[in-house]
C-alpha cells in the first residue's frame, strides 16, 4: 500500500470514527432529555426539545456557510484533523497471522456472563466487563457496537436496565437465543440420550 493510500484509508475510517463518535454523543445527549418523573409523551418532551435544538444548529451552521462561503475551508481542515486522529487510534488492518474473529458463541457467552441475573445489560457495561479482563483497550461504546453489530448480536437502541436513570444502547437476554447450528446440536444430543 503506498503511502497516499494509507493517508487516505486514515482519513476514511478516521472520519468514519468520527462521524459514529459524534452521532452516539448527540444521541446520547438527547436520551438524557427524558425525564423519569413524567409518563407518555411529556416524558419525551425533552428529547424532543433536545433534538429540535441540534436541528436549529445545523440550520445555523448551513445558513452561516451559505453568507460566508469561506469558512467551509476551515470547517473542512477541522474535520480532516478530527478525522486523522480518530484514525490513528483504530486498529490496525488484519495480519494475515492475526487471530481469526472472535466465536459468536462465545460473545454470547460473554454478554451473558456480563448480564448476571438481568434481563438486559448496557454496552457500557459489556465494555467495562472487556477491559476488566484485559481486551477492548482503547475501544469505545460506538466501537464494541459496530462488533457486535458485524456478529449479527441486535443492539437495541434504549435498553432500561435495573439501577440506571436512563436507557441507553444494549443488549436484551431474550435476543441472546442460540444460534440454529446450537440449538440443532443440542436438540440432536437430546434425541441420542433419550
Amino acid at each position: 500500500m503506498t503511502r497516499l493510500a494509507r493517508t487516505a484509508d486514515r482519513v476514511a475510517t478516521g472520519s468514519q470514527i468520527a462521524i459514529r463518535r459524534v452521532a452516539a454523543r448527540a444521541a446520547a445527549w438527547c436520551a438524557r432529555g427524558r425525564r423519569d418523573d413524567l409518563t407518555g409523551w411529556r416524558a419525551a418532551l425533552g428529547c424532543w426539545l433536545r433534538l429540535a435544538l441540534l436541528a436549529l444548529g445545523g440550520y445555523l451552521l448551513w445558513r452561516l456557510v451559505r453568507a460566508v462561503p469561506n469558512l467551509l475551508w476551515l470547517l473542512t481542515a477541522g474535520w480532516l484533523v478530527a478525522a486523522w486522529r480518530a484514525g490513528r487510534k483504530a486498529p490496525a488492518p488484519a495480519a494475515e497471522d492475526a487471530p481469526a474473529e472472535p466465536d459468536v458463541e462465545a460473545v454470547r457467552a460473554l454478554l451473558l456472563e456480563a448480564m448476571g441475573d438481568a434481563d438486559a445489560v448496557h454496552l457500557r457495561t459489556v465494555l467495562a466487563h472487556l477491559q476488566e479482563r484485559g481486551q477492548g483497550k482503547g475501544w469505545t461504546v460506538a466501537d464494541l457496537r459496530a462488533r457486535l453489530e458485524a456478529l449479527h448480536i441486535p443492539v437495541q437502541p434504549k435498553v432500561k436496565v435495573p439501577g440506571s436513570k436512563s436507557p441507553t444502547r444494549g443488549v436484551r437476554r431474550a435476543d441472546l437465543a442460540p444460534s440454529p447450528a446450537v440449538a440443532e446440536e443440542a436438540s440432536r444430543a437430546s434425541s441420542t440420550a433419550a
